[in-house]
């Protein structure tokens, strides 16, 4: 469900408010409570989204049904009074009525809390931290809580003010399909931007902001670009070696929602294509790579980049085997990019993140990734693979088959594992560095090597059987 879908649900007659909200999905942006629910406890749901991408919590909706909270008296004022009373630093919420119709047949309404996203780490009076994590408040134990708060120092980049930039300098259009895609078309621009923390409370557009609107983002953020190239070997090559196809270098500019649009169509004309047989029956054309694996690719580099870099951009380079993306900024220390379905959820942009969920641009980080590995699988190709470097994140889509189940079979547990490590690599690799990369002993992986060797997938070169600088790299057919 994309955020915007509350907002629409909100601005609906008050008789059918209650049964849209309770028909939503709860997700990354949006909870729902009973009018029951207490300060303290309605505190960790404040301080999990603060300390996410903000969102909405609905007070007054239980058990499918509407409750409404007309009834609450002087609770409603300590419910208002959580941020300040029951969270430190005080999560930034507005708090409004809504109107509906209850169980009863009775107009009534609901409280609706808006949260920002903070630019410290929140936690509740006892001290607890949570994080909103797809459909939950998640408690972090004390080393997430660490990797958070280091996190949180360098992810609010896109909550600053834009130098120099008014809204004057936005794309009214685009601006404008954003606001019909949340259903407030007859809203003031300025309350909507607010609505989504793209308005400094001062008044002024926020990075996020100009980089989603702006008629050019650039002119501030010249890193800001999509460079599409396309190669004619498997290999990258240098100097005179170089296999850039003539003309297949492209820069892509403008707005993110735009940008992205402008490169996955170019990239579309681009990507190369086997004749395979399809579900008809008959012999078509088919990119390398399926188009929903490296469009998520695409996305999840635009939104969730580091945008503080000067001097990097995004690249998608397209190659005859694969296709690699790399994206300026590490993924943050909640992730771990050796176990990339296992990411939690923690967006380096939360106001881009949110913005692209309502155009339907993209969903969560998570979400993305596990969408990626599926549409891999699905055609029967190998695991994409995360290389993380000192500056960015590198994502490799290769368009070589996963192993055959039967043989699998045959070799031993992680076999793929080990491949895909060698696969990703830019050089060939020693047993150690193998070892190290996917965290078992020397001994159980020279193992798989070895079988791995036996079934054809690799080779393994070097001047003695005891050559401590023998390496292992692919076999002509998977390289």
């Amino acid at each position: 469900m994309a955020s915007n879908e509350v907002d629409q649900a909100l601005s609906l007659p008050a008789e059918q408010v209650g049964p849209a909200l309770i028909a939503l999905h709860e997700d990354q942006w949006f909870d729902r409570k009973s009018s029951l629910i207490q300060p303290k406890k309605l505190a960790e749901a404040l301080v999990a989204f603060a300390n996410a991408e903000g969102g909405i919590v609905v007070i007054g909706l239980n058990n499918g049904q509407a409750e409404g909270v007309g009834h609450l008296g002087k609770k409603e004022n300590d419910l208002r009074q959580t941020a300040i009373d029951f969270t430190s630093p005080p999560v930034r919420a507005s708090f409004h009525r809504a109107n509906c119709v209850n169980q009863n047949g009775v107009e009534d309404f609901l409280l609706v809390i808006r949260i920002e996203p903070g630019e410290r780490v929140h936690e509740t009076q006892n001290g607890d931290c949570y994080l909103r994590v797809g459909d939950e408040s998640r408690k972090l134990n004390y080393g997430n809580r660490q990797e958070l708060e280091f996190d949180k120092g360098q992810s609010q980049y896109d909550g600053f003010s834009a130098d120099g930039v008014s809204t004057s300098d936005l794309d009214m259009n685009l601006l404008g399909q954003f606001k019909n895609s949340i259903g407030a078309t007859h809203v003031d621009d300025v309350k909507v931007l607010k609505a989504r923390s793209l308005v400094t409370r001062s008044g002024e557009i926020t990075n996020a902001g100009y980089l989603l609107f702006g008629e050019y983002p650039q002119d501030v953020f010249p890193q800001a670009y999509i460079r599409i190239l396309r190669f004619l070997d498997p290999k990258r090559g240098t100097g005179a070696r170089l296999g850039l196809e003539e003309g297949a270098d492209i820069r892509i500019e403008g707005s993110i929602p735009l940008a992205i649009q402008a490169a996955a169509s170019k990239i579309e004309e681009l990507i190369p294509r086997r004749r395979s047989l399809s579900e008809s029956g008959l012999f078509e054309g088919r990119p390398i790579v399926p188009k929903d694996a490296w469009l998520e690719g695409l996305v999840n580099a635009v939104i969730h980049r580091s945008y503080s870099l000067a001097g990097d951009h995004i690249r998608f380079e397209i190659y005859p085997n694969r296709i690699e993306i790399e994206s300026p900024g590490r993924f943050p220390g909640l992730a771990n990019p050796s176990s990339p379905l296992e990411i939690s959820r923690f967006a380096r942009n939360p106001r881009i993140a949110r913005v692209c969920a309502d155009l339907r641009i993209g969903q969560e980080l998570g979400e993305g990734i596990k969408r990626i590995f599926e549409e891999m699988r699905l055609v029967g190709l190998t695991d994409p693979v995360y290389k993380q470097t000192s500056g960015s994140v590198r994502l490799s889509l290769a368009a070589i088959p996963r192993i055959d189940p039967r043989v699998a079979l045959r070799l031993p547990p992680r076999s793929q594992k080990v491949l895909d490590v060698i696969r990703s690599s830019d050089s060939p690799l020693g047993t150690g560095q193998i070892a190290d990369a996917i965290g078992m002993s020397r001994v159980a992986t020279n193992a798989r090597l070895k079988a791995l060797a036996a079934e054809g997938f690799l080779r393994w070169n070097g001047k003695s059987p005891k050559d401590p600088r023998a390496v292992w790299e692919l076999s002509d057919d998977w390289a």
